[in-house]
C-alpha cells in the first residue's frame, strides 16, 4: 500500500480550505498506472465527437435522416452537459471509484450501440447514452487526481489532461477519416470499446479508494430542474439563428424554461440535505472567480476552434482534409505552456500569475487574430494561434486546480463537475453567440459585395464547404473570401472583449497556499495498490 501520511489542519482565518496535508514524492508505479488509466478515459471523452465528425456524411448515406444529423451532436452534448454535475455528487456521496467505474461502463455501452445502431433515431439515443457516460469520464478523472494527488503535485498531472485534449484535437479527425475510409462509420464507435477496456481494468485492478455511505439521499428535484435548466440553455445556444430564429417563440420558451428552472433549482438547493450543488462553495471567493474565468475561458476557445479553420480553409485555400493540423500551432503551444505551468505550480507552490498572464496573452492572440484579412500568411496566422494558445495553456489547468483547492476534501466531485459544467456552458454560449455575429457579418458583407447572387449564397448557411465555394463565379469567390475574413474579425474581436472580463476576474484571484509535498520535503512510497486513507475522502 502507498505510504501516504495525512493530517488535517485547520484553515487559516481568511485563507481557502485546504483540504489534507500530504507528503508525497516519486509517484509509485500504481499510482501512475491510475494515472495512465484517467488519460485513456479522459482521450475516449474528448475523442469521441472528433472522430465521429469526419464520419457524419457516410453515416448519413448508410442511415439516411439528413434532417435530424444535427442531433447526433447535440444529444451527447445535452446528455453531457446535463450530468456532469449529477456525477459530481453521486463521487461525493457514494465513492469515486464506483461511479467512474459505472460511467465508463455506461460510455462503453452508448459506443457499442452506437455502432449497431439501424437507423438515425436509434444513433441519436445512443449517443445520448454516450454522453450520459462521458459527463462522468469528464468528471471521475478530475476528481480522482484531487483525491489522489496533493494540490501542489496536481498542476502537472492536470498538464497532462490538458495535453491528451490537444492530441484529441489534432488527432481526432485524422483518426476518424481514417478508420471511416478503411473499416466503415460503425467503427469511429467500436474503437472506443477496447480503450475503455483498458481503463475499466486497470482502475478495477490497481485503484482502491474507500467505499462511503451516504447518510442523506440525492437530491432528485435539483437534479432535475437542473437537467431541464441547462439542457433548455444548451438548445437555445445550438438552435438560435439555425433552426429557429433568436426572436422565435421556440427560444423564448426555451429561455423561460430554462431561467424558470435555474431559479427553482437555487432554491431548493438552499433547503436540500444533499444538495446536487452546494451553494456554500460559491462563497469562496476563488471558486466563484474560477467559475468566471473557466466560462470565459470555454466561451472564446471552442469559438477559436469553431472559426479558425473556417477562415483557413475558406481564405488561405487549406485542405479540409486534414482539419485537425490546421490547430496544431495553437494545440501545441496550449500543451507545452501547460505543462510548464504544471511543473511550475508543482515546484513552487505559486500560480496566482498564470490567470493574470494566461488572459493578457489571450486577449492579445484574439487581437491579433482579428487582425487577418485575406492577404494574411499561413505563417503569420500560425504565429497568432501560437499566443492565443499560449494563454489557454496558462489557463485550462489552473482553473481547475484552484477550484479544487478553494473547496474541502468531501466536496471534490461538485467542486470538480461544477468547474467542468461552466466551461461547458461557456463553450455552448460561444459558439452560439460568436456564430451569430459571423453569420450577421458574413452575409451582410455578401450583399454588399456580390449583390443578390452573395445574399442566396448564404442565405441558410454562412458557412460554404470547399465544394460549394468552388463552384462559385470568381467574383462571387473573392466576396465570399473578404466577407470570411470580416466575419472572423468580429468574432475574434468579440473573443478579445469578453477575454478583458476573464483578466479583471484574474486580478482578485487570492494566491492560497497549495497543501502538499514539494521537492524538499518529499519522502519514498511504496510499491503496491493505490490506497487513499478516509480522511483523504470524508473531511
Amino acid at each position: 500500500m502507498a505510504n501516504t501520511s495525512t493530517a488535517q489542519a485547520e484553515p487559516q482565518q481568511g485563507t481557502e480550505p485546504q483540504g489534507p496535508i500530504e507528503k508525497a514524492g516519486p509517484q509509485p508505479r500504481s499510482v501512475r498506472v491510475v494515472l495512465m488509466a484517467l488519460m485513456i478515459a479522459m482521450l475516449l471523452a474528448m475523442l469521441d465527437n472528433m472522430i465521429v465528425s469526419p464520419a457524419m456524411p457516410t453515416i448519413v448515406g448508410d442511415l439516411g435522416g439528413l434532417e435530424h444529423l444535427s442531433w447526433v451532436v447535440t444529444g451527447y452534448t445535452l446528455a453531457t452537459a446535463a450530468s456532469t454535475p449529477i456525477w459530481g455528487k453521486v463521487g461525493d456521496m457514494y465513492g469515486r471509484k464506483g461511479a467512474f467505474l459505472t460511467a465508463i461502463v455506461i460510455f462503453l455501452v452508448g459506443s457499442a450501440l452506437s455502432g449497431m445502431a439501424q437507423d438515425m433515431g436509434q444513433l441519436i439515443g445512443f449517443r445520448a447514452i454516450q454522453g450520459l457516460g462521458a459527463g462522468g469520464l469528464m468528471v471521475g478523472v478530475m476528481a480522482i487526481i484531487g483525491d489522489l494527488v496533493p494540490p501542489r503535485e496536481r498542476g502537472k498531472y492536470m498538464g497532462m489532461m490538458t495535453g491528451v485534449m490537444a492530441v484529441a484535437m489534432i488527432g481526432g479527425p485524422l483518426v476518424g477519416g481514417t478508420i471511416t475510409d478503411h473499416l466503415g462509420w460503425r467503427w469511429a464507435f467500436y474503437i472506443n470499446l477496447p480503450l475503455g477496456a483498458v481503463a475499466l481494468a486497470m482502475v478495477t485492478t490497481v485503484l482502491h479508494l474507500p467505499k462511503k455511505k451516504a447518510e442523506g439521499r440525492i437530491d432528485y428535484l435539483g437534479a432535475a430542474l437542473l437537467t431541464v435548466g441547462i439542457s433548455a440553455l444548451v438548445l437555445v445556444t445550438t438552435w438560435g439563428g439555425t433552426e429557429y430564429a433568436w426572436g422565435s417563440a421556440v427560444i423564448m420558451e426555451l429561455i423561460a424554461i430554462g431561467v424558470v428552472s435555474l431559479i427553482g433549482f437555487l432554491l431548493v438547493q438552499k433547503k436540500a440535505a444533499e444538495p446536487i450543488m452546494p451553494l456554500h462553495i460559491f462563497r469562496s471567493r476563488n471558486f466563484s472567480l474560477m467559475a468566471v474565468i473557466g466560462f470565459i475561458t470555454g466561451f472564446v476557445m471552442f469559438g477559436a476552434m469553431l472559426f479558425l479553420p473556417l477562415y483557413q480553409q475558406s481564405v488561405q485555400g487549406a485542405s479540409a482534409t486534414n482539419s485537425g493540423l490546421l490547430l496544431l500551432p495553437l494545440l501545441l503551444s496550449m500543451m507545452a505552456v501547460s505543462m510548464f505551468a504544471g511543473r511550475f505550480t508543482t515546484a513552487t507552490g505559486k500560480y496566482k500569475a498564470f490567470p493574470i498572464v494566461g488572459t493578457v496573452l489571450m486577449i492579445v492572440g484574439f487581437f491579433l487574430l482579428a487582425q487577418m484579412d485575406t492577404g494574411t500568411s499561413r505563417l503569420t496566422s500560425g504565429l497568432y494561434m501560437a499566443v492565443l494558445g499560449a494563454g489557454m495553456g496558462f489557463l485550462m489547468q489552473v482553473t481547475m486546480l484552484v477550484a479544487q483547492n478553494s473547496v474541502e476534501m468531501k466536496d471534490m466531485g461538485v467542486a470538480s463537475s461544477s468547474a467542468t459544467l461552466f466551461r461547458t456552458l461557456g463553450s455552448s454560449f460561444g459558439v452560439a453567440i460568436m456564430g451569430a455575429l459571423f453569420n450577421d457579418r458574413v452575409q451582410r458583407v455578401m450583399a454588399e459585395r456580390a449583390g443578390e447572387l452573395g445574399g442566396k449564397v448564404t442565405e441558410k448557411s454562412a458557412q460554404l464547404d470547399a465544394a460549394s465555394l468552388a463552384k462559385l463565379p470568381e467574383q462571387v469567390s473573392d466576396a465570399y473570401k473578404f466577407a470570411v475574413s470580416s466575419g472572423t474579425h468580429a468574432a475574434f474581436l468579440l473573443g478579445a472583449a469578453i477575454g478583458v472580463a476573464a483578466l479583471l476576474a484574474s486580478l482578485f484571484v487570492k494566491e492560497t497556499p497549495l497543501r502538499g509535498a514539494g521537492p524538499a520535503d518529499s519522502e519514498p512510497v511504496g510499491e503496491g495498490p493505490v490506497s487513499v486513507p478516509r480522511a483523504n475522502i470524508d473531511v
